[in-house]
């Protein structure tokens, strides 16, 4: 697996016209330019280039329209979309913006029943249309049992809509807006679209932040909105699953986004670092920097391996298998912190220029951080993570074998995504993914797997400590480097990944497994079973100087091998 180059773009699709829009989008934004998108985000300008560029080339409307209703050969195809977030954070997290709300807005009209409005909504992304998610509310976040968003019934049989929604993207032109209410009286959850050019619609404000600063993040206001059953996508139950389900499918790309502006910043970095000369040294000569650089490489490495492979079991899924929902928030959580991880090891090496207004890196500082609080604070990503613990490690079944899923399709299974019953979610046996394997540091990292099973079965969480959030969470991390690993070793054996870049990848695991089994030490109350267990945990991964050698000078070829046009 490469790291992705706009300049040698070399992605093998399953169609012409998947290389097609993706060639287009790329060319695009070299034609715009750094100094035009920076010029952009400093103004804080509407990306009207952008949406007129979407709505001529039906970007949008191929990728985002499910094959039923398309009439142009159109499919939702997730291994086309999380390629897209990819593409569209490497030039720039706002623009990336305006096609992930549209996959939110999407997701219940698509999911819900109203045959009417999925006809007129593929009339509406061919026509260019972008789409919004009416979620989350100003006092109560994404909170659903807490909704103040109401439908109002009257004596015809239509509604009122009255209410507000908070942190809205895209809800200052939307063609339609997917939102999410309570029937008063009732109390029964329900979906329905409205249109913000209807005069009961309001557009309150747009919430400026330090990040996406093009993007519209709207306030909006219902001031009794009149509804019908046209306009009703779900009610109940399915209203309340299609909320659920419409998050595994939007908010997993979050992760992608992270690995296109990581990759920006690692070529803008590498550029500006063997360029300079200090102290009569190339900067790139300097110890610190190639190992600051190496494991910058290895991590966005390991993002990629891992966002890819959730993606084919996110296309596998079915009733029978949904391992995807244990996968999903690994890449909403993990996936995305380790972009931050690396863009802040990349701001190690050239300091002071990140904060130059003219770079796509500074930018990028502000960015990446946005990507795990957009979709969600920590904990709601680590309590679904540690539902699945105990099967994923002694209840192991047999699946057929999950390939590589880039084939042309349609994903109509992640429209009508069964629902609940996570206990029930079964796991193949992780070991299977260490098999033939002998590298040093992976061999490591298995100890300390086996370790944390050991934890399990013989020092088991008490009572009390399995009601103790903090360390419910703390623990969650160990896990969650164990399913990464994992993922990380499937792919490799796709993708043929080089043994010296896996080695270096299992490097920084081994640590970050060590450094977190450390603060299970350090900062909770453990048994003293459980004290002695995390010690054994805690091991130094195997240095091998000529591995490190050979995939440095990987790193260093990719030295002016790309440079975004000016």
């Amino acid at each position: 697996m490469q790291l992705f180059n706009p300049k040698k773009y070399q992605r093998v699709h399953a169609d012409a016209r998947s290389q097609e829009l993706v060639l287009k989008t790329i060319d695009f934004f070299e034609k715009k330019g750094l100094k035009s998108i920076k010029t952009d985000d400093q103004a804080m300008v509407w990306y009207e280039d952008f949406l007129q560029f979407i709505k001529e080339e039906k970007i949008f409307a191929d990728f985002l329209t499910p094959e039923a209703y398309s009439k142009t050969g159109g499919r939702w195809d997730m291994w086309r979309i999380s390629e897209f977030n990819e593409v569209l954070g490497f030039y720039g997290l706002c623009y990336w913006y305006a096609w992930q709300v549209s996959i939110l807005g999407l997701g219940p009209i698509w999911m819900g029943k109203n045959e009417a409005v999925k006809k007129k909504t593929a009339e509406l992304l061919a026509a260019g249309g972008i789409f919004a998610f009416g979620l989350s509310e100003k006092a109560h976040g994404a909170d659903l049992y807490s909704s103040e968003m109401l439908l109002i019934p009257q004596a015809d049989g239509t509604y009122l809509a009255r209410g507000s929604k908070y942190y809205i993207g895209n809800g200052n032109c939307a063609a339609l807006v997917s939102t999410f209410a309570k029937i008063d009286g009732s109390g029964e959850y329900v979906f329905f679209v409205v249109d913000p050019n209807h005069e009961k619609y309001q557009c309150v404000k747009k919430i400026d932040t330090s990040g996406v600063r093009q993007a519209y993040v709207a306030e909006y206001a219902l001031h009794d909105y009149p509804i019908t059953e046209a306009d009703i996508l779900s009610r109940g139950e399915h209203a309340w699953n299609s909320s659920l389900n419409t998050i595994n499918i939007g908010k997993f790309e979050l992760g992608c986004a992270s690995i296109g502006i990581a990759t920006h910043c690692f070529y803008e970095a590498l550029n500006h670092a063997a360029g300079r000369n200090l102290y009569g040294r190339s900067v790139t000569d300097f110890p610190h920097v190639k190992k600051l650089f190496a494991e910058s490489y290895a991590r966005l490495i390991a993002m990629k391996l891992v966002a890819f492979r959730s993606a084919d079991y996110l296309r596998a899924a079915s009733d029978d298998d949904r391992r995807y929902l244990l996968f999903n928030p690994i890449v909403k959580m993990k996936v995305t912190g380790q972009g931050e991880k690396v863009v802040k090891c990349l701001h190690e090496i050239i300091a002071a220029k990140g904060f130059e207004q003219d770079t796509y890196f500074e930018m990028a500082i502000r960015d990446i951080g946005m990507l795990p609080k957009l979709e969600g604070t920590e904990h709601v990503n680590m309590a679904l993570i540690i539902k699945f613990v105990r099967n994923y490690f002694f209840e192991p079944v047999a699946y057929p074998e999950v390939g590589q899923r880039n084939e042309a399709g349609d994903d109509g299974y992640l429209f009508k995504q069964k629902t609940g019953g996570l206990a029930s979610v079964r796991f193949a046996d992780y070991r299977l993914a260490y098999e033939g394997v002998q590298s040093p540091n992976i061999l490591v990292f298995r100890e300390q797997v086996e370790l944390f099973r050991t934890l399990l079965i013989t020092a088991p969480l008490s009572k009390e400590q399995a009601k103790n959030i903090d360390y419910m969470l703390a623990a969650g991390e160990l896990f969650t480097l164990i399913v990464y690993a994992q993922l990380i070793l499937e792919n490799a054996k796709i993708y043929g990944t080089d043994t010296d870049v896996l080695e270096q990848i299992f490097i920084f695991l081994v640590q970050d497994f060590s450094a977190q089994a450390l603060q299970m030490i350090l900062g909770q109350e453990n048994s003293a079973a459980q004290e002695e267990i995390f010690n054994k945990m805690i091991k130094k991964p195997v240095k091998d100087g000529e591995g490190f050698n050979r995939v440095w000078q990987m790193v260093y070829g990719l030295n002016g091998q790309y440079v975004m046009n000016e």
